[in-house]
């Protein structure tokens, strides 16, 4: 605001100068004053009013080297920055467009509120791609500032979603403002894509997780009742989640909670836990087990079998558990 202040300022100066000129060394009025130096700053000139004194000549002369120079020098500066802003945001563009083209096996966050704000940190934290859809043009370019990739526009429109590279995308992430709106996403996002994951956010209303449920939310959760039950813990299992946020939280210690996917590729897929060596080699603890449609498989022994498609939360070391991931 201020810079915009220092160049409108010169001209305002010339507007106050000029007519109080004339004023003084044609007799002018205020208004024939202000006419008179609008037509000759602007190179307009229609002649119709001339100064007619020596005085007010060499004022006329005085005010076309300096008036005439600003104005030129303003409307240059004003077609410039138009021009580059439009080809700037142009170029931006085209370059998101790129990226989203290139997106795959990504996630798609609708909504930047506060919610939303930290699930993208914490998804760039741990390298997952994501983009982001936000209809409100001052989020925009706060998104724009952090770097990610965004796309403007109702994230309950197919258009939009499509846009966003939903047929190729792992999961989708509904946290806008209203039960209303999640639940139209949801709608949206369940008819383009069958098979994808969705996780919707829920006021806690009682019934509105239902109702995004069998608009097709694969998980619906409630902050106020995660944040109710963690304070409730905090009173009841202090030490518990102390060591749950050490292990969610602490990479900066190198201690890491994470979750692999087994893959037929991998060495041990297909033997017991014993035998996988996991602890021996990487140091690392199997603390569950998840298969497709079973039961999750809590403190597994030694005998478990680690199956294609298992997926493993482990605790360990960061760089190890790092190392084991690109074995898969």
């Amino acid at each position: 605001m201020h810079k915009y202040l220092l160049f409108i300022a010169p001209l305002l100066m010339f507007l106050v100068i000029g007519p109080v000129g004339y004023i003084l060394l044609e007799g002018t009025g205020f208004l024939d004053g202000l006419y008179l130096t609008i037509i000759t700053i602007s190179t307009v000139g229609y002649g119709d009013i001339v100064p007619t004194t020596p005085g007010g000549r060499l004022f006329t002369v005085l005010l076309i080297f300096s008036g005439v120079g600003y104005v030129m020098y303003m409307f240059s500066q004003i077609t410039e920055a138009m021009v580059e802003g439009g080809l700037q945001r142009f170029v931006e563009r085209r370059k998101m467009q790129k990226k989203m083209t290139r997106l795959h096996n990504h996630y798609i966050v609708c909504g930047f509120g506060r919610i939303g704000q930290e699930i993208c940190s914490i998804l760039r934290e741990n390298n997952r791609p994501f983009v982001v859809i936000e209809n409100d043009d001052e989020v925009i370019r706060e998104i724009d500032q952090l770097g990610y990739i965004e796309l403007q526009g109702d994230a309950s429109d197919d258009d939009i979603l499509l846009a966003a590279g939903i047929k190729n995308a792992r999961g989708l992430i509904a946290v806008v403002s209203t039960d209303a709106e999640n639940l139209y996403i949801t709608l949206t996002a369940r008819g383009l894509n069958p098979n994808l994951f969705i996780l919707t956010r829920s006021s806690g209303t009682p019934g509105v997780a239902k109702k995004l449920e069998r608009a097709g939310a694969t998980k619906v959760i409630s902050p106020y009742s995660i944040g109710a039950r963690r304070m409730a813990q905090l009173i009841v299992r202090p030490t518990v989640v102390d060591f749950l946020d050490l292990a969610m939280q602490a990479r900066e210690l190198g201690l890491c909670m994470e979750e692999l996917l087994i893959t037929e590729q991998a060495s041990f897929a297909g033997k017991s836990l014993l035998q996988s060596g996991l602890r021996r080699k990487y140091n690392i603890i199997v603390v569950a087990i998840k298969r497709p449609d079973l039961p999750m498989i809590f403190n597994p022994g030694p005998d478990t079998k680690i199956l294609p498609n298992d997926i493993l939360i482990v605790l360990g070391d960061n760089k190890q558990i790092s190392f084991l991931e690109k074995t898969l």
